[in-house]
């Protein structure tokens, strides 16, 4: 794979066998050519879900039986060809669009970051400083992964929709690429061609029993289970199918939720590496992450009350990029979907190696008295006694506590939940008082963070405490940011000089 040095806007092949860039070349290089296959094929499958979602539902109304849609079959056959001639065309046509598109799109590598070009009518460039890499995914959807390519996303800290996408390449060439931005990203220097992979050692993986466990144990369950005796009950007392049809939007989506976190959760793994902290998981669509030191805002431990008999715990983060992911949200911030105590406080010290916590103090016990303990535990500052006024059940929870590298937030009494936020991490914070807490003496202490699934806050504490923390936390993390380490972790002083 060679480019004329005259030609340096010359695009390289792309070919099944050419090679991704592993070093800056500074070369444009372009997707796998079947990217536009694997993108087209959505089209065909919305068409026909939107074509059978009527029909089930005419069915299931009486509307139309398997009688009569054959009939209509035979009567109105032309009518039928050419709705699957307009359907074709339709199809057709949104493939043209995503030819063009991987037609006139491309990227290329430098040493300081990764540019993408792209756009048919109106022309883009994106712009990912490596320095600023916040994480790197490998995700393979279904059909991807059978033809054995991988879309390769980075993540990046800034404002906006922050986040690149390459779709799609070979998995090899996703690999390859991801250690050489790795690498970058944290200053190392190798003498190879490419960039070596770091290696990897497994932690712990989630047996498939617990996965479905937790998911029989969620709300989500007793939600569709109560749906399901509904429907039939209402199918029963009417007499016809026509209830079950007005209702059966709501079962599919609560279904389709269980579902998703169920293929989501599935096969989870979590491995620790020189270059971050990297989880796999997925059924149907198989994802990588790579979350690289330092790069995590937020980290929430949560149990909720069905989940505390059998001491199960769920670790989600907040990384700047994943929260303006949409649907992909929850599962992009997701560190372990179910796991023990002991594996979700291993998952906390990976992420977040230094509490903070003097040599006379152990982590273990903060740990402990943020998930499950109650008033002054632990040496967190708790809600007064008149808090129970607005919060009977989980003032006594409620309440932080104040490391040298973290701010932990602890609430809630049915649903338990510790916030734990690097002082470096804080984005802004601030106080609320309703009317009730302006009356008792009271307020809330909230910690801005980037989007995610994390929102670190602390209820009904004393309002000259909030003031206090307030006042304190930005003094403590204007002084984290200016103490703070080299953005490439792995660089050493004199070669950053």
């Amino acid at each position: 794979m060679t480019v004329p040095e005259d030609r340096p806007d010359a695009v390289a092949p792309a070919g099944p066998d050419a090679v991704a860039p592993v070093a800056a070349d500074g070369q444009w290089h372009r997707v796998h050519p079947l990217t536009p296959a694997i993108r087209s094929w959505q089209v065909f499958a919305v068409l026909l879900l939107y074509i059978g979602q009527d029909l089930v539902q005419n069915v299931l109304r009486g509307d139309l039986d398997v009688g009569a849609a054959t009939e209509v079959t035979r009567v109105r056959g032309w009518a039928l060809a050419g709705g699957g001639l307009i359907i074709l065309l339709v199809a057709g046509g949104g493939a043209t669009v995503v030819y063009l598109s991987w037609r006139f799109t491309r990227y290329r590598v430098t040493h300081d970051a990764l540019e993408l070009e792209h756009g048919v009518v109106s022309r883009r460039q994106r712009q990912a400083p490596l320095d600023r890499l916040q994480a790197v995914d490998i995700v393979q959807p279904l059909l991807a992964r059978i033809i054995g390519l991988a879309r390769l996303t980075l993540e990046v800290a800034g404002g906006g929709d922050s986040r690149i996408e390459l779709a799609y390449l070979t998995e090899t060439q996703a690999r390859r690429l991801r250690n050489h931005l790795l690498a970058s990203a944290a200053g190392v220097r190798y003498q190879t061609p490419e960039a070596p992979e770091a290696p990897e050692h497994l932690v712990f993986t989630v047996p498939v029993q617990r996965l479905l466990g937790a998911l029989a144990l969620s709300g989500a369950s007793l939600w569709l289970g109560f749906g399901v005796v509904a429907l039939v009950i209402g199918s029963v007392v009417t007499g016809h199918l026509g209830f079950a049809a007005g209702a059966l939007p709501a079962t599919l989506a609560v279904g389709s939720a269980l579902w998703r976190q169920f293929s989501t959760g599935f096969g989870f793994r979590v491995a620790t590496s020189p270059d971050g902290l990297r989880l796999r998981h997925g059924l149907l669509e198989q994802r990588t992450q790579t979350v690289p030191p330092g790069r995590v805002q937020a980290v929430r431990l949560s149990q909720p009350l069905l989940w505390r008999a059998a001491g199960w715990w769920r670790v989600q983060v907040n990384v700047a990029g994943y929260g303006r992911r949409g649907s992909e949200r929850v599962e992009a911030g997701l560190l372990l979907p179910v796991g023990t105590r002991d594996e979700a406080v291993a998952v906390l010290s990976f992420v977040l190696p230094d509490l903070g916590v003097t040599d006379v103090e152990h982590p273990g016990p903060v740990v402990d008295a943020g998930l499950t303990g109650r008033l002054a535990d632990g040496g967190f500052v708790p809600s007064p006694r008149r808090a129970r006024w607005v919060d009977p059940i989980g003032w006594r929870r409620n309440g932080y506590r104040v490391t040298s590298t973290a701010l932990l937030l602890r609430r809630g009494v049915l649903h338990r939940r510790l916030d734990v936020v690097p002082h470096a991490r804080t984005q802004s914070c601030g106080a609320t008082q309703g009317p009730l807490q302006r009356r008792l003496g009271l307020a809330s202490f909230a910690l801005h963070s980037t989007p995610g699934p994390v929102t670190p806050v602390v209820d009904h504490l004393a309002t000259d405490v909030v003031a206090r923390l307030l006042a304190e936390q930005v003094l403590r993390a204007r002084h984290a940011r200016a103490t703070a380490g080299p953005e490439r972790w792995m660089e050493s002083p004199a070669s950053s000089d």
